[in-house]
Parts: C-alpha cells; sequence; structure tokens
C-alpha cells in the first residue's frame, strides 16, 4: 500500500488524499520524530525503521510511517507536538480557524493534518487549492516563454530565409551583369575590326556605315548597362529593406518579451510588498536583539551518526554548508581557561573565532552574558563573527534561544555550550549541541 493511499478519505474527514508534498512533508517531519524517541517508545512496526539514516529513513520507510499515523493516534500526537513547537504561531491560527495569511500552504496543510483542528478537513483543501494554483502559474507563465520564444525563433528563420533569397537573387544579378559586359566588350571588340577593315579597303562609305553600326552598338550596349545598373540598384534596395525588416521583427520580439519581464517583476515586487516580506535583514541572526559591547539544526546530520563528544563531530559540522555556529561565550572562556579575566576571556575566545570563521567560511555568533559586566566594554570583533551580550535581565542562554528560533526551518545551527539546558532546549528546536571541550581543542589546532 501506497502512503499516498493511506492518506486517504478514510482519514478522518478528507475527501481526496493529501497533495504529494504535503504527504512527504508529513513523513519526513515524522521520520525525524522517530529518530529521537526512546527505543522503547517507538511502535513496533516502526522500530526497523526507526534504526535508519535520517534520510533513507523518510525516503524507505514512508509507507510505514505514514500508516502508522493513520493509525496511531498517540504517534500522531506526538509528532503534532514537534511540529507545535517548530511553528507555534501556525498551529495557534489553526486552532482558532484560519491560517497566517504568509504561512506555506504546504506548512499549513501538514499542520492542519497532525494537529487535527476544528474543521481541519477544510483547511487542508484550502491549502490543496492554494498548491494547485501556484502550480497552474507557474505551468502558464512556463507556456508564455514558450510560446514567446517560438515566435522569435520563428521570426529568425524567416528573416534568414528573406536574407539567403536576395543573396541569390544578387548572385543572378551580377552573373547577368558580367554576361552583358562580355557581350558589350566583344561588341566593341567587332566595332574596332570593322574599322580597321574599313581603313584597310580605303571605303569611306563602308568605314562610315561601320562607324554607324558602332555608334549605334554602343548606344544599346549603354542603355543596356544602364538598365542592368538600375536593375542592381533595385536589388539592392530590396535587400536592404528585408534587412531592415528582419531587424525590426526582431527588435518587436525582444520588447514583448522585455515588457513580458517587466510585467514578472512588477508582480513578484507586488506580492513582496503585500505579504510585507522583510528585505533590509541579510542574516535571521541579525534581527535579534541584543546590548551592544561598547554600549550597555541541526537538521542535516553528518552522514554517519556521531556522538556530541566525538572529536569528529565539530569538524563534520563546519563542512555543512550555510552552517550558523552560535557560542555560549563564558561557558567556553570558563571551561577552557578560567584563570584569565574576563576581558582576556573574551579577548583570547574572539581571536580563534576570526582564524575559525576565515578557514571553515560559516557564520559565526559569539554570545556572552551582560550581567557579567561591571559597565560598557569595548569589544574588537573579528571579520566574519557576530558578538552579541544579553540585555538587563536576560541571560546568555535565553538570547541563544532567540537566535536559534529566529533562523528558517531546516537552516543548519550548531550551538556550542556544556550547559545541559541549554544543549536541550536546542536540540528540540532544530539545533545540534556541542561540548565546549570540542572548540576549545578545535582552536587549539589552529
Amino acid at each position: 500500500m501506497r502512503s499516498s493511499d493511506v492518506m486517504s478519505s478514510a482519514g478522518e474527514g478528507l475527501s481526496r488524499p493529501l497533495p504529494e508534498r504535503v504527504r512527504l512533508h508529513v513523513v519526513e517531519v515524522a521520520a525525524q520524530v522517530l529518530g529521537k524517541m526512546p527505543a522503547a517508545a517507538v511502535p513496533s512496526p516502526l522500530r526497523g525503521i526507526a534504526k535508519f539514516e535520517p534520510r533513507k529513513r523518510a525516503r524507505l520507510g514512508a509507507a510505514s510511517i505514514a500508516a502508522q499515523l493513520e493509525a496511531d493516534k498517540e504517534f500522531r500526537e506526538l509528532v503534532a507536538e514537534a511540529v507545535e513547537a517548530a511553528w507555534p504561531e501556525l498551529v495557534a491560527g489553526l486552532a482558532e480557524g484560519a491560517a497566517p495569511p504568509a504561512a506555506d500552504p504546504v506548512l499549513v496543510a501538514a499542520a492542519a493534518y497532525l494537529t487535527r483542528p476544528p474543521g481541519w478537513p477544510d483547511l487542508v483543501e484550502q491549502a490543496r487549492e492554494e498548491i494547485e494554483r501556484a502550480a497552474s502559474l507557474g505551468s502558464q507563465r512556463e507556456q508564455a516563454e514558450t510560446r514567446l520564444r517560438e515566435q522569435l525563433a520563428a521570426q529568425r528563420v524567416a528573416a534568414r530565409e528573406e536574407v539567403e533569397r536576395v543573396r541569390e537573387q544578387l548572385k543572378t544579378l551580377r552573373g547577368e551583369n558580367t554576361d552583358l559586359r562580355r557581350k558589350l566588350h566583344d561588341a566593341r571588340e567587332r566595332v574596332k575590326a570593322a574599322e580597321a577593315r574599313a581603313a584597310e579597303l580605303a571605303a569611306e562609305a563602308e568605314a562610315a556605315e561601320a562607324r554607324a553600326r558602332a555608334v549605334e552598338a554602343g548606344g544599346a550596349a549603354d542603355s543596356e548597362v544602364r538598365r542592368l545598373k538600375e536593375r542592381l540598384a533595385d536589388a539592392e534596395r530590396q535587400m536592404e529593406a528585408s534587412r531592415r525588416a528582419a531587424r525590426e521583427g526582431r527588435s518587436v520580439e525582444e520588447v514583448r518579451i522585455r515588457v513580458l519581464l517587466d510585467a514578472l517583476q512588477g508582480t513578484v515586487a507586488g506580492l513582496r510588498k503585500e505579504l510585507a516580506l522583510p528585505t533590509m535583514i541579510s542574516r535571521p541572526a541579525d534581527s535579534v536583539a541584543a546590548v551592544a559591547p561598547d554600549a550597555p539544526g541541526v537538521t542535516a546530520v553528518p552522514a554517519r551518526a556521531l556522538a556530541d563528544d566525538d572529536p569528529q563531530l565539530l569538524d563534520q559540522l563546519l563542512a555543512i554548508p550555510h552552517l550558523h555556529l552560535i557560542i555560549d561565550g563564558y561557558n567556553v572562556t570558563k571551561t577552557g581557561y578560567p584563570s584569565l579575566t574576563l576581558a582576556d576571556q573574551r579577548t583570547r575566545l574572539l581571536t580563534g573565532l576570526g582564524g575559525l570563521a576565515v578557514q571553515a567560511r560559516v557564520e559565526v555568533t559569539c554570545v556572552f552574558d551582560g550581567a557579567e559586566l561591571d559597565g560598557p566594554v569595548h569589544v574588537s570583533a573579528p571579520r566574519g563573527v557576530r558578538v552579541m551580550f544579553s540585555a538587563p535581565g536576560e541571560i546568555a542562554d535565553d538570547l541563544i534561544r532567540r537566535l536559534v528560533r529566529a533562523e528558517p526551518k531546516g537552516r543548519s545551527m550548531a550551538v556550542v555550550s556544556s550547559d545541559r539546558e541549554v544543549a536541550d532546549s536546542v536540540r528540540r528546536m532544530g539545533a545540534r549541541p556541542v561540548p565546549a571541550l570540542l572548540l576549545i581543542r578545535r582552536l587549539g589546532r589552529g
């Protein structure tokens, strides 16, 4: 039985199976939750699947996971809790009967199916309509672009054919002109011969007649040359007109394509404005408020599962593209060099992080507890390292959690801290905790 057949109308009110993208997302979320469950709590049909690697778990066990979600209410509610923790605002909106306006239809349908708020089948159907409408708009846009490309190609082919035809006509006319010139030359040669014969015979009458014939032939030949020159000029004008028409046709098609692209760009800008999408924040962590120093998950797990204290864990995490590395500053410094003053601890850690940011090319954020400061301090942050202090009344642990929550779903994050509460909380939010000792060893290697 395919998983798409399992999530069908038999599933408490759905008249049609879940959309394919929604089904894949639901199975992927369930596979992640399955990997974090204790072995004893894993449903018996899924115990073999739970041992797979995360990507294989969602791909090879999709049918079994979907069937278990449909049949096992407790398992589905456990997955729903993970969804609620990841998207609290979305789940709250669905519970009130309406999804947030800017929410992804796939996320809306997946959350509605798992959490089962009142009227959830209608929410799934609304999300299905949004997905199908978006797919239809994309298809229409592709068809319009295809038609324009085909029209432009046809215009170019027609222009090339017209140019070739005019070239052939010009070649023919030039050949005719050459033949006429040769005939004119032959006629003149004959006139010269006749004049020579007339001189030799000393017959003035015959010479005069020969000269008259020569003049007549020359006049006819000149007339023929003028006629040929006119035909050649007409052919050249036709060729120039054809070239100009081809250029104008190509320009019209380019203008049409440019107008279409401008319209598409205007539509995108209108949607961005309507959805109130942010444009001035370069990275999610830049939107998290903190105290300035001088003015008081990883979901992509490495190729093989590693323990939190494995020396190779940090190296593999740093190799993940676009990783956001968040460091609990004083937790690391007090683990590695507690005998130094706080200022020296900060300087030593930030110096090492500057080299690490250059080598690994990852986003690095170092968080310090603002309560540890006696007053405003000056911190020179290395290039590529973001330094943040928690505000009064807030500890660094809370600022770290806000940084993790600010990142989009699926962003690779690693949090360096030996604090057990911090590690457990960020793990639930999709980040990978790393002991402080591993970072100290990595910075010691240089």
